[in-house]
Parts: C-alpha cells; sequence; structure tokens
C-alpha cells in the first residue's frame, strides 16, 4: 500500500487501490471507456481473465465472491456493456453477494447529452445493488473503493456499482492509497444468546435451517459442533447445501424444489425453528407456504446480518442480527440440557435423507440421469466444486449428490440460467488444483456458452454435463400443467455439443446411453482440457419422480 502521496493517474489509482485490497482476479469485457485502468493492469498484481461477454464475465465475479467472501471485481464497458452485465449483478443481489462492477463511462463534459452509448446507471441499477455512484474527481478513488468494499461485504451482502468517466481515469492526483477494509462482524448480545439457550431447553421438536452467505469454512465447522451436542436435525435451504455434510447423521436435507416430504412436515410440526443467515424467501419457504406470515406457527429463531431483512417477512420471536460466522462463534458457549427431548429426531431425518437420496427411479430412456448422479457422488472428490443454473436438470444434481465441504457448491438462488459454465471457469481459474464440474440443460448453456473459449484460452480444464432434452423443459413442464398438449415456444434444436468443444480446441465426448458416462467422464479428466460431455435424456424424464405425460394426464383429468 502507497502511504505517500504519489502522483498517479486516475486508473493507477484504481487498480492499486485494488490491489490494496487483495483483489488477485478481475473478470473483464474490454472496452475503450476504460482504456486507462487495462493500462494500469498491465503490469498489476491481479490476474485478468479475458471474457467473451459480459453477462459471463459478472457471473465468474459472482462465483468468486461466493468462494471468498470478498467482492468479485468484474470490469465492462459503458451502455450495452453495462446492460449485458445486469444478471450477475441480479444473482449477486438474490444471492447475498459481494461484488463490485466497474462501469466506463463517457467524458464528463457529454453528460445530458445523450451521447454514444451514455446511460444513467443508478437509475438502471438502482434497484439491484446496494450503492451506484459515479467518480467524478480521480483524487478520490481510493475513498470510493474503499466504501464499495465495506458496502458489498457488510450487513446483507451484494453488489455496488462504481461508474467512471474516461477523461477522469487519465487526470493524475497525488492520493494515499486506502487502508484494507474488512467487513464489520455484527455480533448476538449476551442476552440473545441466553434467551436462545433457554428457547433450546424448552423445546421438544427443534430444526436447524442454514442459509445466506458470510460463512466460512470456521463457522460451519462451528454450526456442526453445535448441531452434534443439541442432537439438532439440520437443513440447508435452497443452494446452499455446501453448508453441511450431507454424510452427517445429523443432515435432514435441503430446502428447496421438490423436497423430500418427510423433511417438510418435520419443519412444520417442528416448535422451535432456528434460521442462520437465510432470508426464507420463494423457494426456501416453498411459496410462502411453510411458516406462517407475519409471526409463524413455531417458535422462531432468526439470525440474520442485515438490519433490514429481520422482520421483513418473518417476524421472529427471537430475531438476532448477528453475521453467521459470529453467531456461530458464539453458539460454542451455548450448553445443553442433561436430557435431550427430542433424542433420535435427527437419526430419522437422515434415515429419511438417504432413503430419499439413495436410489434413484428409473424413468423412460437410455440414459439415466439419476444413475449418473450416483456414481459422480461417488467419484467425485470431497472438495470438488459442482456448479449448475437454472432448469429441471439441477433437481437431480441438488437431489442426488452429497455436497461435504464448504465452498464445493456454485449455484444461483435467483434461478438464472446460463450460470454454470462461467461460474466453473471463474472457479477453476481461482482453485486451478480442484477438480470443477458444471451442470447446464441444453438451453442454459447456450445462455453463456461461450465462456467455454475463455476456459480454452485460459488451459482451464472444466468438465461442463450438457443435459440435453431438445427444450426448454422447466417452462414445458409448466405448459403441461396449466395447459396440457399446448406446446408453445419451448422446442429446441442444438448443435453438436461435443464437437463444439472440439472446435474451440477442447475434449468433447457423446453419451446416449447410461454406461457410456462413466469412460466418457474418466476421459474428460483425463484429457487435461476443458471438456464438454453431451448427454442425451428423454423428454419424458422431466424429474426425478415424474413424466411428461403422467403431468399431462393429471391435468387433463384435473379439467375433465
Amino acid at each position: 500500500m502507497r502511504a505517500e502521496t504519489v502522483t498517479r493517474t486516475g486508473g493507477q489509482i484504481l487498480v492499486d487501490q485494488l490491489v490494496a485490497q487483495g483483489c488477485d482476479h478481475v473478470f473483464c469485457v474490454p472496452g475503450e471507456s476504460y482504456l486507462a485502468v487495462l493500462d494500469a493492469l498491465h503490469d498489476a498484481k491481479s490476474a485478468v481473465t479475458i471474457c467473451r461477454q459480459e453477462g459471463g464475465a459478472a457471473m465468474m465475479a459472482e462465483a468468486y465472491g461466493k468462494l471468498t467472501g470478498r467482492p468479485g471485481i468484474c470490469m465492462v464497458t459503458r451502455g450495452p456493456g453495462a446492460t449485458n452485465a445486469s444478471p450477475g449483478l441480479h444473482i449477486a443481489q438474490q444471492d447475498s453477494t459481494p461484488m463490485i462492477l466497474f462501469v466506463g463511462q463517457i467524458e464528463r463534459g457529454m453528460r445530458g447529452r445523450d451521447a454514444f452509448q451514455e446511460m444513467d446507471y443508478t437509475q438502471f441499477f438502482g434497484g439491484m445493488c446496494k450503492w451506484v455512484a459515479e467518480i467524478d474527481d480521480c483524487a478520490r478513488i481510493p475513498e470510493m473503493i474503499a466504501r464499495a468494499y465495506a458496502t458489498a461485504m457488510q450487513g446483507r451482502p451484494g453488489p455496488v456499482v462504481l461508474v467512471l468517466p474516461e477523461d477522469m481515469l487519465t487526470e493524475s492526483a497525488a492520493v494515499p492509497d486506502a487502508p484494507y477494509v474488512e467487513a464489520a462482524e455484527t455480533w448476538p448480545g449476551l442476552t440473545d444468546m441466553a434467551k436462545f439457550q433457554k428457547l433450546l431447553w424448552a423445546a421438544k421438536k427443534p430444526v436447524l435451517l442454514l442459509g445466506g452467505s458470510r460463512w466460512s469454512e470456521k463457522a460451519v465447522s462451528s454450526v456442526t459442533r453445535f448441531a452434534e451436542r443439541f442432537d439438532l436435525p439440520v437443513i440447508c435451504q435452497f443452494r446452499r447445501q455446501m453448508l453441511f455434510d450431507h454424510t452427517h447423521p445429523n443432515y435432514a436435507g435441503d430446502l428447496g424444489l421438490g423436497g423430500n416430504p418427510d423433511m417438510l412436515k418435520l419443519i412444520k410440526e417442528s416448535d422451535l425453528l432456528i434460521a442462520i443467515g437465510g432470508r426464507l424467501s420463494e423457494i426456501a419457504s416453498q411459496s410462502y407456504t411453510l411458516l406462517d406470515i407475519p409471526q409463524p406457527q413455531m417458535t422462531f429463531v432468526h439470525v440474520h446480518p442485515g438490519a433490514e431483512e429481520i422482520g421483513r417477512v418473518y417476524q421472529a420471536h427471537l430475531p438476532i442480527q448477528a453475521s453467521p460466522t459470529a453467531f456461530a462463534a458464539s453458539l460454542e458457549g451455548v450448553q445443553p440440557p442433561q436430557s435431550i427431548a427430542w433424542a433420535g429426531a435427527a437419526k430419522a431425518a437422515h434415515e429419511s435423507y438417504l432413503a430419499w437420496t439413495g436410489n434413484p427411479a428409473r424413468l423412460p430412456g437410455a440414459f439415466q440421469y439419476g444413475e449418473v448422479m450416483a456414481w459422480l457422488r461417488d467419484r467425485l472428490p470431497d472438495d470438488a466444486i459442482v456448479c449448475n443454473g437454472a432448469g429441471n436438470y439441477a433437481t437431480w444434481v441438488h437431489r442426488f449428490l452429497r455436497f461435504r465441504k464448504f465452498g464445493s457448491q456454485l449455484a444461483p438462488t435467483s434461478g438464472s440460467m446460463g450460470y454454470g459454465t462461467p461460474a466453473a471457469v471463474g472457479a477453476k481459474r481461482m482453485f486451478p488444483e480442484k477438480t470443477v464440474v458444471a451442470f447446464a440443460g441444453d438451453g442454459c448453456f447456450m445462455m453463456n456458452g461461450q465462456e467455454f473459449a475463455t476456459a480454452c484460452q485460459y488451459d482451464l480444464p472444466i468438465i461442463v454435463v450438457v443435459v440435453d432434452n431438445g427444450m426448454y423443459g422447466t417452462i414445458r413442464m409448466h405448459q403441461e400443467r396449466d395447459y396440457p398438449t399446448r406446446i408453445s415456444a419451448t422446442t429446441l434444436k442444438n448443435p453438436d455439443f461435443a464437437a463444439l468443444a472440439r472446435a474451440y480446441g477442447g475434449h468433447g465426448e457423446t453419451v446416449r446411453e447410461t454406461a457410456e458416462f462413466a469412460p466418457a467422464f474418466e476421459r474428460a479428466l483425463a484429457s487435461g482440457k476443458p471438456a464438454i460431455i453431451h448427454c442425451f435424456l428423454d423428454q419424458q424424464a422431466i424429474t426425478p419422480t415424474t413424466t411428461i405425460d403422467a403431468i399431462r394426464a393429471k391435468a387433463l383429468a384435473g379439467k375433465a
């Protein structure tokens, strides 16, 4: 960090601030509006990943934020570059992920004339970001970036946008660097923890629910010890499965789409629900039907780092404003009662989870997706990073794979398609030693599949499993429920994805039968190249438990 006042351009000051904040990766699509920053990056310690589209770059930065807890950095040019990046910002907002987007801007003297690619970024991004600001004076860059880091990480984390006028970046100033910024932890008070212990001692059917962000490996370990000492059933919220070891005897399942009925019953019949970190938004709450609103039917303890989230939907019996990391540390001092009234509940819940996820049902088609998931859960290393976007194909991933380690899952709670491939690229860029596997439907892959070229450019041997059923499967499923037999706008004609991988310089495999998958996966892994495994799934296999025909028949019977 430069404490002395050295004269530098705005571009140099900005890059020096990123380095001072420990930024080791920048994901970008270049633009003439921030050439001075690109020039400063030429000699910087931060690695630069050049992406093929701004949406992919923003999703890589969001994945960085998920895995590290520090803001992922994305840089894009003005106008269409900024709008293309917006899906990544929306993911960061819904998933509570720290992220900073830098946007090049027109010269200050041109503002208000609807100049080339001019936009009002405060108006455009204001509804999905924690803070949007334009830096008019290069001397204020250290101040603004320090604030951006703090804002992105503290409370409920989220995205920040800083706008960079082109001429500001070429001006010079003598200004010291800002100090390294760490998120302020919000700790529970002693009174909170005393009330919490009293509620636990009075409970007969408590359940622990984990979600949200601001977790760490240490916090996960602390919560695991707490669950063991109190013999608590533990459930993870939608796409937060990496917060508890699925093989642990206290694990009861994940609260997402197509959940285990026994697990849902466990929550509904609980007399104490302890939610740490999560918001219990639409998916986790089963469309806001699982808990009564405004006050849940069971005693409800809600632990969240953002004051604005506590009481937003649910009025907790014990609201605690604290980050998951701080609350997890405080749990070490909570003592269990002499006898645990709910002894055995965790064991029964875990046995139900194992039965629910153990043997996938056989569905139409030569490719049995569930059997492939069962094979992968035994084959993948415990620290493998598994990525996916949105679509029915992801239901198999969440149900049949077993996450063991913190930092092993990248998936958007926002339900954004096209996330898996860029997330895998970002993860492999950060952790080249780890196995990184992305799952994508055929529709999902095509939304950001061009980032496979980024994987090839940087020799990142990710494996992308493309599950091809020739349609937008989730929408087709809903069509069959609401408008049976009236197929509209959901049919897809796809390329040969294995050939596409080879065209990019990667490794390609085609799988039409279940038995072909394991050797194809092993060849892909051994190739040392970015790989696509193109798997053909029968259209009837629409979820792990039902078919298109069954959904249609039920819908038609209901209309009769």
